[in-house]
């Protein structure tokens, strides 16, 4: 079992930057892969990012790709977001995700554990 607990969302204007925190709880964190998804007004929940649980491969949406940058700390047992580059279709609410595997997943269905979502809004 593992809990997810996000933090970090908030308003910013367009341009500005946010570091999007999700702490686990369980001993084996550093064994699952993590992914960050978020969710519209209206829209499906989407991937955004991914990390393998080596650490040693990352993936992004291409709609993020070169703003955001995922990274894990498994010391701390958490994964983050640093967003840059905002722009106002990034405004969603952010949920970070986890799953065993060999690699991380793209796929909303290949997650197991999900957390509650924090909002990012972000103003043009």
């Amino acid at each position: 079992q593992v809990q997810l607990v996000e933090s970090g969302g908030g308003l910013v204007q367009a341009g500005g930057s946010l570091r999007l925190s999700c702490a686990a709880s369980g001993r084996t964190f550093s064994r699952y892969n993590m992914g960050w998804f978020r969710q519209a007004p209206g829209k499906e929940r989407e991937f955004v990012a991914a990390l393998n649980w080596s650490g040693g491969g990352t993936y992004y949406a291409d709609s993020v790709k070169g703003r955001f940058t995922i990274s894990r700390d498994n010391n701390k047992n958490t994964v983050y977001l640093q967003m840059n580059s905002l722009k106002p279709e990034d405004t969603a609410v952010y949920y970070c995700a986890a799953h065993r595997g060999v690699v991380a997943g793209r796929g909303i269905n290949e997650y197991d554990y999900w957390g509650q979502g924090t909002q990012v809004t972000v103003s043009s």
